[in-house]
């Protein structure tokens, strides 16, 4: 069986943007050595904890930057320009946006829209609008969980140390803002849902013993609402626990109910799309 053409080259772009992301990882680090040292999971990073000697780190740093520019340019003008802009913002949000309330969370958020556009232009191909909407609705929640999460685990005299702006944040506020995107990022999702094209027509044969209530073609996708409106509350409750959900990845790879429900909905999309 051939591999599709576009999902290499999602493979390969997702490989350039992980030696990026790993140097701007790198980057961060170094700038906020002596906060993460004050920080419970941080302190044990390689750099904080002094495992990893500094000029080791920027020498990997450099190496790393360079490497996946060069990739990135070899494989699109477009995906180069979109590593160039992921880059610029990171530097410009770990050496300022960082320091400034509700600035700081829309930077984390446009990290996440960014790396999407990456995608987009690494395959070429054009995003729908609600799908776009949803992203940024979904970036906007988990950059707010991430703040939120950070306030919960943090006490009140370590917090405004190592991170300026968690002085400014309330928990209210930034509950408020939890429910304001996570409402928006599942009912963007339900209309992507419904806007969608309709699937192949080849899923009719499989569908007509069903009602034409159930059976219509375009609303197939809909069936992974239930699952995104589930893992949007689960990553909440995760939230306020406060160990977790300052990494988003943590949460994703350490919770098995989240994890289930992020596994089921891409089997549901991948059998509604290419067939069951």
């Amino acid at each position: 069986m051939l591999i599709p053409q576009k999902l290499l080259l999602s493979l390969w772009a997702i490989f350039i943007f992980t030696i990026l992301t790993s140097s701007v990882y790198l980057i961060n680090d170094l700038a906020d050595l002596e906060q993460d040292k004050m920080h419970p999971f941080k302190k044990n990073r390689p750099l904080a904890s002094g495992k990893l000697p500094i000029p080791i780190a920027v020498f990997a740093m450099i190496i790393s930057l360079v490497t996946a520019l060069y990739l990135a340019y070899l494989h699109s003008f477009f995906f180069f320009l979109s590593l160039i802009a992921y880059l610029a913002l990171q530097l410009i949000y770990t050496f300022y946006l960082k320091n400034i309330i509700i600035l700081d969370v829309l930077a984390i958020a446009s990290g996440f829209v960014v790396r999407v556009y990456a995608g987009a232009f690494a395959i070429n191909v054009h995003m729908e609008v609600w799908f776009l909407l949803c992203v940024i609705s979904l970036a906007l929640f988990l950059a707010t969980g991430k703040r939120r999460a950070e306030l919960a685990m943090l006490n009140e005299q370590v917090a405004p140390k190592y991170r300026k702006t968690l002085s400014f944040y309330t928990p209210d506020l930034l509950d408020a803002y939890l429910a304001m995107f996570a409402n928006s990022a599942w009912l963007a999702y339900a209309l992507f849902t419904f806007f969608a094209p309709p699937v192949p027509t080849q899923h009719l044969k499989l569908l007509t013993f069903l009602p034409m209530t159930l059976a219509g073609i375009s609303k197939l996708l809909m069936l992974t609402v239930p699952i995104v409106i589930f893992g949007i509350m689960r990553y909440m409750m995760v939230v306020y626990q406060g160990s977790r959900a300052e990494v988003p990845e943590r949460v994703l790879l350490s919770d098995k109910a989240l994890l289930g429900s992020v596994s089921l909905w891409g089997i549901l999309v991948v059998m509604i799309i290419y067939g069951f």
